[in-house]
């Protein structure tokens, strides 16, 4: 008898005999019959156990592993279990088997009430995986993996694999590196991106390649980083900025829509980089936040309120975000609001607001005649630092937003940020380093900059925004070798070091473009998630450990011997 899957037992089955296999999931004895939800991955069903006829429902537990083969029925109408996908049907069993037995658990799968801490659910991740709500994370992603693989393919697109072990070059995050054994004192490199593979395939005549591409990267770690993760992986010959945003923009048109049933806004629309920033506080901002920034510098530079008009002194910027009936909130709200730019430095927001035609706040004894409307707050940073003044500001807007509900959180609104810096100055060292992507050309209006002024030139770069997540960032890539050559050294990289890959450009290089985009952080939107955490099946935490397997861990002196490597210092075990 051919098993059927427990979530997709319905009425077509009625009067049919089926094969189910599981686990228990929950039990109930009411009045000497054994009620049972069986679970696997597809979902939930109500198995009824006669005890004369199935004996062995007496002795199940919880996450016991078990057969059953029964005749399905349908649910009088007053029990349809609603919360139930298979709530209008249910299994009386002709046979239990126990095909294997759970010890007692470090936590309940079925009672969600009672979920352990996360480092809990980590070190017993094949237990947190049962539940089913991650399970059905894992289906989502399987799905929008499977969508996107057919969407790439019919586009045109071959999906070609590149090395997992790369050559270490200097550029981005810290590199996981792997000792040679045959060739001692040499090492692979872990690949960050495929960055360099993929431009490569462009220059052997691939036209249009995808990957599900593993990136992996030594680097702290947030809600939205791991140190490994899945990056979709798009490049195409002869393509600009418009191609490729374009299929890109038909990709989550396909999500959406299999997916919620909803359609996503195509075009997306697209904004500079200097524009975001101006506007936003930020290069990934949330548009479905309706609060925009604004500089009022100009308020201040000969005003009483001397902390302002310091900053204006001194050659700083005043900027201010103005709440729309903002003036609801109480002086307990606005401490708290405060406290958010606390971590960039500002010790707290300096306020105002009508009530009743009255000015009130630390600012409204300096702002006479402004324009602010009844019912209205404002709020106001200064501060030299440009970038860090717009980090807070972007900070407070994402709050503000959020805590007078201007946020539809159920609608999904994308964007292409554009326009971005090559370079800009490394805050220890006053060095220019890449900004972004260093292999992208130019815009060619801003070459002239290169030689003079490299702050100013802009690269042919866009980011896709989605919901205040930055999701990817793709670029038009440069595909000429001197000028590749002068893009490394002005950021102050060794083009000795890209060899293999300037000498594939001199071979004759197609013009090409292309993006690559975290998988986990959309899985997670679409997911409704806060954290890729949950979307990936077995994920680090933050401080970059594996709890269930106890990695990172020591190795055998036999293995070090054999690679060439001696350890100076044995840290502690973190296990």
């Amino acid at each position: 008898m051919k098993r059927v899957y427990c979530g997709n037992v319905a009425l077509e089955h009625e009067q049919k005999t089926v094969r189910l296999c599981g686990w228990v999931h929950r039990l109930r004895d009411l009045g000497g019959v054994t009620f049972l939800h069986l679970r696997d991955r597809s979902g939930l069903i109500q198995v009824v156990c006669d005890p004369k006829k199935v004996p062995e429902a007496d002795e199940i537990h919880a996450e016991d592993v078990i057969e059953i083969k029964g005749k399905v029925s349908a649910r009088p109408s007053d029990q349809v279990d609603e919360r139930l996908h298979t709530g209008k049907v249910e299994v009386a069993a002709e046979k239990l088997t126990v095909l294997n037995r759970a010890c007692n658990l470090p936590f309940s799968v079925e009672r969600e009430e009672l979920l352990p801490a996360e480092e809990m659910r980590l070190r017993y991740r094949y237990l947190d995986l049962r539940r089913p709500e991650m399970t059905a994370y894992m289906g989502l992603r399987h799905r929008m993996m499977h969508l996107g693989r057919n969407y790439l393919a019919e586009a045109g697109y071959w999906e070609i694999e590149t090395p997992i072990l790369a050559r270490s070059t200097p550029e981005g995050a810290r590199d996981f590196l792997v000792p040679s054994r045959q060739l001692k004192g040499k090492f692979y490199a872990l690949p960050q991106s495929p960055q360099l593979y993929k431009q490569i395939l462009m220059v052997s005549g691939m036209d249009r390649y995808f990957q599900w591409a593993r990136c992996l990267r030594d680097e702290d770690l947030r809600a939205d980083r791991q140190l490994e993760h899945t990056q979709i992986d798009i490049e195409a010959s002869f393509a600009d900025e418009k191609e490729i945003q374009t299929l890109v923009e038909g990709l989550f048109a396909v999500w959406s829509k299999e997916l919620n049933g909803e359609e996503i806004k195509t075009p997306f629309p697209p904004m500079t980089y200097a524009d975001a920033i101006e506007r936003f506080g930020s290069d990934k901002p949330d548009i479905r936040n309706p609060l925009e920034i604004r500089t009022v510098t100009e308020k201040f530079t000969k005003s009483e309120f001397r902390i302002f008009a310091q900053v204006v002194e001194q050659g700083g910027t005043v900027r201010s975000l103005t709440l729309p009936d903002g003036a609801r909130l109480s002086r307990k709200e606005l401490d708290t609001i405060a406290e958010e730019v606390k971590p960039f430095g500002f010790p707290g927001v300096a306020w105002v607001k009508k009530t009743d035609g009255l000015l009130s706040g630390p600012l409204s004894k300096f702002t006479e005649g402004t324009d602010l409307k009844e019912g209205n707050l404002e709020l106001c940073l200064g501060g030299k630092d440009a970038k860090n003044l717009n980090q807070a500001m972007g900070r407070l807007r994402d709050v503000c937003g959020k805590r007078l509900d201007l946020v539809d959180e159920a609608d999904m609104a994308a964007l292409w940020v554009t326009d971005f810096p090559m370079f800009e100055l490394d805050e220890d060292s006053g060095r220019i380093v890449p900004a972004h992507h260093i292999f992208t050309s130019p815009r060619d209006e801003d070459l002239e900059y290169l030689e003079k002024d490299p702050l100013k030139v802009r690269g042919r770069l866009f980011d896709i925004v989605l919901n205040g997540w930055e999701l990817g960032s793709g670029s038009v890539r440069c595909h000429d070798t001197e000028l590749q050559k002068k893009l490394l050294k002005i950021a102050g990289l060794n083009p000795a070091h890209f060899d293999f890959f300037l000498k594939a450009l001199e071979a004759g290089a197609p013009p090409h473009a292309g993006i690559g985009m975290g998988f986990d952080r959309i899985v997670a939107i679409y997911a409704g998630l806060d954290s890729i955490r949950d979307t990936i099946a077995f994920p680090k935490t933050t401080s970059g450990q594996g709890l269930m397997e106890g990695q990172p861990s020591g190795v055998e002196e036999s293995q070090l011997n054999e690679l060439g490597i001696k350890v100076r210092k044995i840290q502690e075990d973190h296990r």
